[in-house]
């Protein structure tokens, strides 16, 4: 398994030395959707690298109501906890769009984290990033519009996605959004009929990428686009329409 070619960001990002570290146990996985990765105080036994498909982070509170803390595209790795010297999450991380990656059993992590104080700083950087996400999806989540948290979260999901299309239910987003469904739906019809998104049963299409990023009126910025090479939110129009041209299949 060469380096190179690996499309996840936290694999390329580390040195030779270090990836030689990983390399020998990993071994490439499917990641079906619904598959759980992570389980609410149970040892994790696995951490996991995506080269396609997205994870969910989802918080449980008493009574079963549930709602997305972070999400996990080939940008990232499962196993914060793991990189912080925990063995659980009080967390559930499982696949909410199938695709494929790396696995990692987390005590082959542990060892090599221990023998390289540079891989240990590489994975630190990327659990930051992620307690970056999470602090601005609570915050976004406490003050913004359910129409501009959908807007923010579809677009997360689109910087991930390959391709416009992405396969989701009502009822899952209201559960990703920790909103009631009906609120959801609402939402999504006005995104619609704005002419930012097409919706039928189980998909939805990212029309004017522009327009959504707009809409949201800055609960999507610098930090959720950060990693994925789409313009700077302060360039021109035309050059984010192009860009986004340029991803339909």
């Amino acid at each position: 398994m060469p380096q190179f070619p690996l499309r996840n960001q936290v694999l390329k990002a580390l040195s030779p030395e270090d990836f030689a570290l990983l390399q020998p146990t990993m071994r490439h996985v499917e990641l079906g959707i619904k598959a759980r990765l992570e389980i609410p105080y149970q040892p994790i036994e696995h951490v996991y690298f995506p080269e396609a498909g997205i994870a969910s982070v989802v918080a449980t509170m008493t009574g079963g109501r549930q709602s997305e803390v972070g999400i996990i595209g080939y940008d990232g790795m499962t196993g914060v906890a793991v990189i912080l010297g925990q063995d659980s999450s009080s967390n559930e991380t499982y696949i909410q769009v199938a695709g494929n990656g790396w696995i990692l059993p987390a005590e082959n992590l542990r060892s090599a984290v221990a023998e390289s104080s540079t891989l240990r700083e590489s994975l630190l950087r990327y659990a930051h990033a992620f307690l970056v996400q999470s602090s601005r999806t609570a915050l976004v989540n406490g003050h913004s519009k359910i129409e501009e948290r959908l807007a923010r979260w579809l677009l997360m999901v689109h910087d991930r996605a390959e391709g416009n299309k992405i396969y989701l239910t009502h009822e899952f987003l209201a559960t990703m959004l920790g909103s009631r469904r009906p609120g959801v739906t609402t939402a999504l019809q006005m995104l619609e009929y704005r002419g930012l998104v097409h919706a039928k049963r189980g998909e939805i299409t990212i029309v004017d990428r522009a327009g959504m990023i707009k809409l949201t009126h800055g609960a999507y910025g610098e930090e959720e686009q950060r990693y994925f090479g789409w313009p700077p939110l302060d360039c021109p129009l035309s050059d984010i329409i192009l860009k986004t041209a340029a991803s339909w299949p």
